[in-house]
């Protein structure tokens, strides 16, 4: 009986070929490598974000404890640690370099395949990706209720003075107070009727939220004013609730404005009443309007005569 003896040239043939078996099997996904990380996330003091990865092998001939994920960001290669958030996941802390705002990265998993025969190495990796930096961003909304003239904080990061709230397209009187501080006062529109808000700047226009204005209402004393020119007349104006944190901003409009000359009014917080002084200009009769209010406007008659 005559047996073949395999010579050392076929020996490596075979041996290539069990190597080209595990790459073909590697090139079949054998895992699928998904991308868990955020297109775009806010900004935070320490520039320390978070990459996560999610790792399904989806045949018996990978060996499990051989699969070690990387994060690999400007050419630097970093080992990514199991996450406690669930089986299969896993994460890296990666510390984005000063002035920058876009980092553009991939994953990289290596592990071992195992068939009857033979255990050889196999990666695979996912295709690049961006994560930019929010430098702006709004969460929400401080309250989502109340009455015209309320001041309510929107909470976020990245505001300028350039910024401006806005209810269902009418623009309410905005304050940027800091790059983390942007206030508004509820602009005198309908009660009862909830509006969408968005706050729109040079970095675009941003939807926050949804409010609904409460009815309210507005007592004025005198109901009338009768000056000359260059007399002074007090008015109070009369809430029935304490003002909100920030006030309460009675937006008055007129139709003589040479006739008449006030200050801007705001009731303080925690007060229900505020005196203004008002003085008489130019010669004229017309009204001051605060909408909004009661039945939807209130009008004060104005009279201001000459010396």
């Amino acid at each position: 009986m005559h047996t073949n003896r395999i010579s050392p040239a076929r020996k490596i043939i075979l041996s290539l070929a069990a190597a080209l078996t595990l790459a073909l099997l590697a090139g079949c996904e054998t895992v699928t490598l998904t991308n868990l990380t955020p297109t775009s996330v806010p900004e935070n003091p320490s520039q320390i974000y978070t990459f996560t990865l999610r790792v399904t092998p989806h045949t018996h001939t990978v060996v499990a404890a051989s699969i070690q994920p990387h994060l690999v960001v400007d050419g630097q290669n970093f080992d990514m640690k199991r996450s406690a958030l669930g089986e299969g996941l896993y994460e890296f802390e990666y510390q984005l370099p000063a002035g920058r705002d876009d980092v553009a990265y991939y994953f990289l998993v290596t592990y071992n395949i195992e068939t009857t025969n033979t255990t050889g190495p196999a990666e695979a990796y996912t295709e690049v990706a961006h994560v930019k930096l929010a430098r702006r961003y709004v969460l929400s909304l401080e309250v989502n209720r109340g009455p015209v003239g309320a001041r309510v904080s929107v909470l976020g990061r990245g505001f300028s003075p350039q910024d401006v709230v806005y209810f269902s397209g009418v623009p309410a009187r905005t304050v940027c107070e800091s790059p983390n501080a942007l206030s508004f006062f509820v602009p005198p529109l309908e009660a009862g009727k909830n509006y969408k808000v968005a706050l729109n700047g040079a970095p675009g226009y941003t939807p926050v939220g949804e409010f609904h204005i409460d009815p309210s209402t507005v007592n004025v004393s005198p109901t009338s004013l009768t000056l000359r020119t260059g007399a002074r007349q007090t008015l109070t104006f009369t809430i029935p609730n304490p003002a909100p944190p920030g006030g309460s901003l009675l937006d008055i409009a007129t139709d003589v404005p040479e006739s008449v000359i006030m200050p801007e009014v705001i009731v303080p917080q925690g007060q229900t009443s505020v005196t203004i002084n008002v003085d008489g200009g130019k010669p004229g009769t017309g009204s001051l309007f605060l909408k909004g209010f009661g039945a939807g406007e209130i009008s004060v008659p104005v009279s201001v005569t000459a010396k």
